[in-house]
């Protein structure tokens, strides 16, 4: 649904940080995206996250979550960050991480829309592996405006 050059037209992040992919499916009206980044050992957090054993950090999937969730936003806004909004990640709740991630493996991230107030977005997230959900928060978004 939405390849990389689309992505980054909605994501401001860039090499090595730009987390997403491709959108598979987005669904403004019932407010959830389906995305997904392909995690590779070319990756350079595996140069030390670990040489050996190669996991994907956490953080980095909970950003890759915050990044799906940012695009479900914008799109639901109809802006995008050339227009003068940024979403910028302020926190999480019910963290929780259940398998690590490593090279080779897909991670299909999902968020869905839950609240809007004075500009701060909740969205529910998952990551997920295998059909396995190998993390998933409560991710809290803030709307700004440049």
């Amino acid at each position: 649904m939405m390849d990389i050059n689309e992505i980054r037209e909605y994501l401001p992040h860039r090499y090595p940080f730009l987390l997403v992919d491709r959108v598979v499916a987005l669904d403004t009206e019932a407010q959830c995206i389906r995305a997904y980044k392909n995690v590779t050992i070319n990756e350079p957090f595996f140069n030390g996250h670990f040489p050996h054993h190669p996991i994907m950090p956490g953080v980095l999937i909970v950003e890759a979550m915050a990044q799906a969730a940012g695009i479900l936003g914008f799109k639901m806004l109809g802006v995008k960050p050339a227009d003068g909004t940024l979403y910028y990640f302020v926190g999480s709740d019910k963290l929780r991480f259940r398998q690590p991630v490593i090279a080779g493996d897909q991670l299909v991230l999902e968020a869905k829309f839950i609240s809007a107030k004075r500009a701060i977005w909740k969205f529910d997230c998952q990551a997920i592996v295998d059909d396995k959900t190998v993390c998933s928060a409560e991710i809290i978004c803030a709307e700004r405006k440049l």
